[in-house]
């Protein structure tokens, strides 16, 4: 191979290569620039004659790739391997190869990028799962491997256009719900960013294009707004004797977009599109200028943050404040040091210190990688890999709240932690025996919610146990993770009594119980059928519904004790004894799903989120009621116990139309309803019930649907025909019971 390598000379070297060995001489004088030229010829061989969709040469994505990892000014086996990122999975290279040619740490890192395409997933949904694990795990032995793969994402977003629709919207979720918050924990917010833009553009077009061009149409407005808001705030801090370099942004499209949803607001009503930011040369002239903002503009209550005193956990440091500026519009100022400056542009990036590719050397890491080392302790303790996605997107992404223990140590909990999250980061005997707490010295309700300052202390008793609702009331991974497990244990024991119990009322008129077949070993024909490891485990399955007592029996019983054990369960008429009837066998249910593995089973449709064919589903099996099919993603279904979940798959001529429930919040004007009721219409569904209320206050309404439809994707299609229509502002698919929505970005 390196014979072949070395074959034919590459075409001349395109002009963006020097680009980057400049962009990299920029920040890093002693780069070895021969280096990355070799590196470039390499690839430019190994992936000669291969096209990207757009008709480009592929060697311009790595080189792409190497560009972004540039701009996150990371060391020169990063960029070497953002060169060679797919020469192993895509050409003929080796992993050997790589390391003799350009060393064993940049042929780690490039196995590390390599995808794992071997293993056979059941479903979309369990791949992407599966995938986040084994980037955690990558991520904990070198996160140079996560941060090359957000650079191949990235590039990847801005020439997703040539791609079909399907996996634009596949790639783009993907991106929204794991790569953009992974680069935010990472705290690149500039490619955070940039990142949910893109995903935002091809999950919504309709709504990115009106944003777009609204936010164009005032763009001189805002260009003259920033300008003399820029003037003013400089002037009045040299006033107060602080030196500072001043700058204004427009706040990104998807970030707009989230406001809006959330507060329910039209793009009119949003003011604070524009940040402001103040770099100053220390930490006292944070203060100072923090001060000189207050004086000058009413600052709004609530919305002072000091994430210098209280740094975020990947070291995020900066004062953020809101206050009413200049024309009376809201505006948000960021005040911090260049040094911080630094760490808020590049995150993690700008605090490299590896030793021969070890990890994180320096005392301060340690800190910042704290919690990586959680993210590694839940991918250890949550099998399955779904339920780690969830409870990882739950907990690791959302805003922080931060709390003492009374000894005065400073911990970091998600907003909405409860103090059983609390207990359980304590550790999880103290979690499973809370009785009580004390916030601030005053007894509170375990569903009490932790705000930033509390000092908390947890009360415990030998006598509590967790509670099945308390999975309702705690947000972090490994606080579900430990309530499940409890729970499951204690279910496990009750459904091995059941179990017996169920199995021993059977062979009660044979003569038999369960401890007479185990003691002879009977079992063994099950254990192999039902793929059990164990008996226990083979009985508990009985308990939980999984299998029947008469599945068991049949592969466990003799043929004349079968024969003696149907005639016992269907009596025959008193002048018939000496002839046992068999039980007739049960229609199978003409069901709209496929059950895996499990015969003869009633299914029913979940009204928490009512799956639609097309979409990816799960099953869960409940006691008497056959198999409840959810939706892949509904929390409900996540939130059961995956030794009850069963794979099911929609039947492929499934077109039985289903109700949905729509709500529509638009703008409140004459003729939006018949606009709406037309575009129902356009799309060939049917509705059920229509429903119309006005606020009367802000000029909004709000419009319920029930509408009959037969597959997500006609459902989608309606949904963003809705929402193309002049005036509507969000459409939210609805379940059936609880209202739980879900929304149409």
């Amino acid at each position: 191979m390196a014979e072949l390598a070395a074959a034919a000379a590459p075409a001349s070297p395109p002009p963006e290569l020097d680009e980057l060995i400049r962009q990299i001489a920029a920040y890093n004088p002693q780069a070895d620039g021969p280096l990355i030229r070799r590196a470039y010829e390499y690839c430019a061989r190994m992936h000669r004659g291969q096209k990207r969709r757009s008709g480009e040469p592929y060697v311009t994505h790595p080189l792409n790739v190497a560009m972004i990892i540039a701009e996150l000014k990371l060391d020169m086996p990063s960029i070497v391997t953002g060169l060679l990122h797919d020469v192993v999975e895509d050409t003929g290279a080796s992993l050997e190869e790589v390391q003799d040619l350009f060393g064993a740490e940049v042929a780690r890192l490039v196995d590390g990028m390599t995808k794992v395409s071997k293993i056979t997933f059941s479903s979309r949904e369990e791949k992407q799962a599966e995938n986040f694990r084994k980037m955690v795990i990558a991520m904990a032995h070198d996160i140079r491997v996560v941060l090359i793969k957000l650079a191949d994402r990235l590039h990847n977003m801005r020439t997703l256009n040539h791609l079909p629709l399907d996996r634009q919207e596949e790639i783009s979720r993907e991106t929204l719900e794991i790569y953009a918050p992974i680069a935010h924990r990472l705290g690149i917010y500039w490619l955070k960013s940039e990142l949910e833009d893109y995903a935002f553009r091809y999950l919504n077009p309709p709504a990115y294009a009106m944003l777009k061009a609204q936010v164009a149409k005032k763009r001189v407005e805002r260009e003259e707004y920033i300008r003399g808001v820029i003037e003013i705030i400089t002037r009045r801090l040299t006033e107060g004797g602080v030196t500072a370099e001043v700058t204004g942004r427009p706040k990104h499209f998807y970030s707009i977009h989230s406001k809006m949803r959330q507060e329910e607001l039209s793009f009119d009503q949003i003011y604070d599109l524009v940040a402001f930011r103040i770099i100053v040369p220390s930490v006292r002239d944070c203060y100072e200028a923090l001060g000189v903002v207050h004086a000058n503009w009413k600052p709004i209550p609530g919305r002072f943050k000091d994430y210098i005193a209280l740094p975020k956990p990947n070291m995020y440091q900066s004062l953020h404040t809101t206050v009413i500026g200049p024309r009376g519009q809201r505006m948000e100022v960021q005040i911090r040091t260049r040094e911080m400056h630094e760490v808020a542009e590049l995150g993690i990036a700008a605090h490299w210190s590896y030793e021969e590719g070890d990890g994180p050397s320096q005392p301060r890491d340690a800190e910042r990688f704290a919690w990586l080392r959680r993210l590694i302790e839940w991918q250890r303790n949550l099998n399955d890999p779904e339920e780690f996605l969830s409870t990882v997107k739950d907990d690791l992404f959302s805003e922080e709240v931060f709390v003492f223990t009374p000894r005065g140590d400073l911990l970091d909990f998600p907003q909405g932690a409860t103090v059983i999250d609390f207990a359980y980061r304590i550790h999880s005997q103290v979690g499973h025996h809370l009785a009580g707490a004390r916030v601030n010295g005053r007894m509170v309700p375990l569903r009490y919610r932790l705000k930033s300052g509390d000092t908390v202390e947890a009360i415990t008793s030998e006598r509590q146990a967790p509670g099945k609702d308390w999975a309702n009331h705690v947000v972090t991974a490994r606080a579900k993770s430990r309530i499940r497990q409890w729970l499951r244990q204690q279910q496990a024991e009750r459904s091995l009594e059941l179990g017996v119990s169920l199995i021993d009322r059977e062979l009660a008129p044979l003569g038999l119980s369960v401890a007479q077949l185990r003691a002879k070993g009977r079992f063994a024909p099950a254990l192999e059928e039902f793929s059990q490891r164990d008996l226990d485990g083979l009985i508990a399955a009985v308990g939980y519904g999984i299998i029947t007592v008469a599945q068991v029996l049949a592969k466990t019983l003799t043929a004349d004790e079968l024969k003696l054990y149907r005639g016992e369960k269907t009596p025959a008429p008193a002048g018939d004894r000496g002839q046992p009837k068999a039980r007739e066998p049960r229609r199978q249910p003409d069901n709209a799903v496929i059950v895996s593995g499990v015969d003869d089973m009633l299914v029913r449709f979940a009204r928490c989120c009512n799956p639609l064919p097309g979409e990816a589903i799960t099953g869960f099996i409940t006691r008497g009621r056959g198999v409840t099919v959810h939706l892949a993603g509904c929390p409900h279904a996540l939130a059961t116990d995956p030794q009850r979940r069963v794979p099911v798959v929609w039947k492929a001529d499934e077109a039985t139309p289903r109700p949905i429930r729509l709500e529509v919040l638009c703008v409140d004007q004459p003729g939006l309803l018949a606009a709406m009721s037309k575009a129902i219409a356009a799309a060939g569904v049917n509705i059920s019930t229509a429903e119309v209320k006005t606020t009367g206050v802000d000029g909004r309404a709000l419009s319920l649907f029930e509408v009959h439809v037969t597959n997500a994707a006609q459902l989608n299609n309606l949904m963003h025909s809705i929402a193309a229509i002049d005036g509507v502002m969000r459409v939210s698919r609805l379940g059936l019971r609880n209202g739980a929505a879900r929304h149409l970005l």
